[in-house]
């Protein structure tokens, strides 16, 4: 284990929204997330430290990076939106790490609530409950629920039982852009903008976790994620689907879905068809000048005919298409391609959730083979 900061990282930032974002120097911790106590580690305490204060910290989970501030102080809350350009109607998710926590932010706890706790945590999956007062309003957006989760990877456990605070966390990285799920993607974002990032590594999951309203009259899936509507079902039975996940005109509910998400900087078109249009796509837009760009799988990397042909995982497993997605879209980013066009996703299991972020990043926009 690691006994000190590995590399301090001071640049300059400049105003975003309207808002004047200080300089900061960011300071990252390397930790082994295999280490046995975490809870006696030198640089986690360091890092809940800078939570106590008021400051910001970028820790792993197992889905993304998220960047934790305390949820009960509405000025720490703050520098989250600033930090990332963050609208501010948009609610944020508490992390806690104890049941104990969990009563200091919520009440009126429904049965169901309990059983989906008692299988998924700690674990990628996100309630919405009635909250109490003392969490800042700046974190629920000025609504009566708050969302609220508790992760399954060591390092964001210990960091938060060191704190003692429930953290309010959404991703680590500028509003917009794809999530991270590296300490270097955080610092590609927000290097300067927060006072440390802490470093465990690539997460497991690779998309945000999956948000229930427990507060409807049946269970209410607001954002899916990595728990599956399937697995949600098999434990407390049927659950709704939010319209706005199936209806794009519709407002979102859930902290994270109501804006364009995830996206890179080259334009991304969704393709719904064969290997065969795609590439027809691709010659298309190559004849007009266009550096381009395909997404596909392991299945595929050498079907297609591009300036530029990244995978990110395997069809026959969802799973690690979720795992390297963001990543895949954040290479992009390195290559200069005007446009990218992507592979679509049965929406299956984890495939709804990978689909959800495609289209967000996509601006829903698509092609049809005909």
């Amino acid at each position: 284990m690691a006994e000190k900061c590995l590399w301090d990282i001071d640049k300059q930032t400049s105003n975003l929204n309207m808002y004047e974002v200080k300089t900061l120097k960011t300071h990252v911790f390397f930790v082994d997330k295999n280490v046995d106590d975490l809870n006696s580690c030198p640089q986690i305490t360091q890092a809940a430290s800078y939570l106590q204060r008021g400051d910001l910290v970028a820790f792993p989970t197992e889905t993304v990076y998220g960047l934790g501030a305390n949820a009960m102080s509405t000025a720490a809350v703050e520098n989250i939106f600033i930090a990332k350009g963050r609208p501010s109607d948009n609610p944020l998710i508490v992390h806690i790490a104890t049941t104990e926590q969990l009563y200091d932010i919520v009440c009126d706890i429904p049965p169901v609530a309990y059983t989906l706790m008692e299988h998924f945590w700690p674990g990628p999956l996100t309630l919405v409950l009635p909250k109490k007062e003392a969490v800042s309003p700046r974190v629920t957006a000025g609504l009566n629920t708050v969302a609220v989760r508790m992760p399954n990877h060591p390092i964001a456990l210990a960091l938060i039982k060191a704190s003692g605070l429930p953290i309010a966390a959404p991703s680590a990285n500028r509003s917009g852009r794809p999530s991270p799920t590296t300490a270097k993607h955080v610092l590609d974002d927000l290097d300067g903008r927060i006072a440390a990032v802490v470093d465990g590594g690539q997460t497991g999951v690779g998309v945000e976790s999956t948000v229930i309203d427990c507060t409807t009259a049946i269970p209410t899936i607001l954002r899916p994620g990595g728990v599956t509507k399937e697995d949600i079902e098999r434990v407390i039975g049927v659950v709704n689907i939010d319209r706005a996940l199936v209806e794009k005109e519709a407002v979102p509910k859930s902290p994270g879905m109501k804006y364009t998400h995830y996206a890179p900087k080259a334009p991304l078109v969704v393709v719904h068809g064969s290997s065969v249009f795609l590439q027809q796509l691709v010659n298309e837009k190559r004849a007009d000048g266009f550096k381009v760009g395909v997404l596909t799988t392991e299945e595929g990397r050498h079907t297609y005919e591009a300036d530029v042909v990244i995978s990110c995982g395997q069809r026959h497993d969802l799973r690690t298409v979720a795992k390297k997605l963001y990543d895949a879209l954040r290479t992009f980013d390195t290559t200069n391609v005007d446009i990218i066009y992507s592979e679509s996703f049965p929406y299956e299991g984890i495939g709804v959730a990978i689909m959800n972020r495609l289209l967000k990043a996509a601006g829903h926009e698509q092609m049809m083979e005909k």
